[in-house]
């Protein structure tokens, strides 16, 4: 029997479907929250930084982290686990990572007009019917997100499933009876072939995660042990990136060959960048000086400490609540909401954030005030580009030794 993997719309019946469906087929249902669980304890991930990418968002610091793509490669390593076993449905975004190479795979989609979903929607929670729009728009945006990052594709294209169901016009047992009776067709039982691409995603997989380890961004594929890596940066040290690449990818258990070659961005503009990942790269600077903070935030960049920039307090509590940066550079004097409030909420519901305070009006008061709080390091403008930089990375090492 092959695997089923089903992706729906809120409100459509998905749920319905899929269950009633497992049920009949004697299948168990995984969802993205088991896949995202799964992740975050095996590479010692945050959950919420899953969930984040499965929503398709990129942190504004991803230029810096790469944290999209590494997790990407985590995730596509649990769902190829996922695949040495034939008894599930695989109900939610993740299972979209599976190449369609792998044939033992019936790809469904549950979806609906909007007037029903919302129907349901307002039935379900009690909402306006303006209020489940939003709320259904908003949930179609994340799944289009991530369907446009790994397929490049609309979420709801019959072109990449096998099965879409109108749940608008199917009821829901004739929609597992159509399932369920594709799924004991002979189109998509596992063989030799869809087998080995399995065993070639899985491998391909695990490369990736080892180079994203060390900080790097390559496309890979495998075939048969061979593996490939595609570079798609430019780099004028070609030859020791390649030697470089290979090395790592070696050490992978089932890789026989790897080969390197330049892949269709090698030759666009960009440079290709290794992730230090011994650097602090989710550094938020705030401070009202617009000028001063953004030459501050490419001083620090060509020293490979990757950072943004906000221009407030208010900004940047907000930012905080989103992006969960593991460093902030953070001014004193602001209109509104002055540093040292904003420093006495950070370290109130987010302690594990280091805090540097960088001001050019401060005094002794303050800085015992900062230090009391919870505050790093207090550090008078103008302050030494190397000193401050050493400071970061002094903070970002006890933000690191915190989570060991």
């Amino acid at each position: 029997m092959p695997i089923i993997r089903v992706t729906s719309g809120v409100y459509c019946r998905g749920e319905e479907v899929v269950q009633k469906t497992a049920e009949v087929l004697g299948y168990e249902v995984l969802d993205d929250r088991v896949v995202i669980a799964e992740t975050a304890k095996r590479f010692n991930l945050a959950e919420s930084k899953l969930q984040r990418t499965l929503a398709g968002k990129v942190s504004a610091f991803n230029n810096f982290t790469r944290e999209r793509e590494r997790n990407l490669s985590c995730l596509k390593v649990v769902v190829a686990g996922l695949l040495e076993r034939d008894d599930f449905i695989l109900h939610g975004v993740s299972g979209q990572i599976i190449p369609a190479s792998i044939s033992h795979v019936l790809r469904v989609c549950v979806i609906s007009e909007m007037n029903r979903r919302v129907e349901l929607a307002v039935k379900d929670l009690g909402w306006t019917a303006k209020e489940a729009q939003k709320h259904i728009r908003k949930e179609d945006e994340a799944v289009s997100l991530w369907t446009q990052h790994v397929l490049k594709a609309d979420p709801w294209d019959a072109e990449i499933y096998d099965i879409l169901i109108p749940t608008h016009k199917v009821q829901t047992d004739e929609a597992v009876q159509l399932v369920v009776r594709n799924a004991r067709s002979g189109a998509v039982l596992k063989t030799k072939d869809s087998e080995l691409a399995a065993m070639d995603f899985a491998l391909a997989a695990l490369v990736e995660g080892e180079l994203g380890k060390a900080g790097h961004e390559v496309v890979v594929t495998a075939r048969n042990g061979k593996v490939t890596l595609s570079i798609n940066r430019h780099t004028l040290m070609l030859s020791n990136l390649e030697e470089e690449l290979k090395r790592l990818a070696k050490r992978v258990q089932g890789v026989q060959e790897v080969e390197t070659k330049v892949g269709p961005g090698f030759y666009q503009a960009g440079v290709y960048r290794q992730v230090d990942v011994e650097l602090p790269s989710r550094v938020l600077l705030v401070d009202d000086e617009r000028e001063f903070v953004q030459t501050l935030s490419e001083r620090l960049s060509m020293r490979d400490l990757g950072s943004v920039a906000v221009y407030d307090g208010e900004q940047a509590l907000s930012f905080v609540e989103e992006e969960e940066p593991e460093v902030i550079v953070l001014d004193l004097r602001m209109p509104g909401i002055d540093g040292i409030e904003v420093l006495r909420r950070i370290k109130a519901d987010h302690p594990d954030i280091e805090v540097i305070i960088l001001t050019g009006h401060g005094s002794e008061k303050d800085q015992e005030v900062c230090m009391e709080l919870g505050a790093f390091a207090y550090l008078q403008k103008p302050v030494d580009i190397e000193k401050l930089s050493e400071t970061m990375k002094a903070a970002y090492q006890k933000v690191k030794e915190r989570r060991t």
